[in-house]
């Protein structure tokens, strides 16, 4: 059986956590009027995904960054988000601290 992606399932939560609906996301990403509700539903159904460029925008304007769509685990998916929003610098801290922590996972 092939495995299910978790964009549809991470993009569904990213919106509602938001407060938009499916409808008002699409407006917020261009798309016409008549149709903009049944192509978010159809991503978040997993019928279609977006293009890499509609899915950026989708989470630039939920706030995530485009890794957090494809996170398998909500634990995943949550520290993506969060060190998303640390700086570069504070990113190169937190990585040192992981590899520290556990030096044979360093690639």
């Amino acid at each position: 059986m092939p495995l299910q992606s978790p964009f549809p399932a991470r993009l569904k939560e990213a919106r509602t956590i938001k407060g938009l609906t499916q409808l008002q996301l699409g407006l917020k990403l261009g798309m016409d009027t008549n149709s903009a509700s049944a192509r978010m539903n159809q991503y978040e159904k997993g019928k279609h995904a977006p293009d890499y460029d509609t899915m950026k925008r989708m989470a630039d304007e939920l706030g995530v960054p485009v890794a957090y769509f494809f996170c398998e685990s909500p634990v995943e998916a949550q520290l993506v988000k969060v060190i998303s929003h640390l700086s570069e610098d504070d990113k190169k801290k937190l990585l040192e601290q992981l590899q520290v922590a556990k030096p044979e996972s360093n690639i």
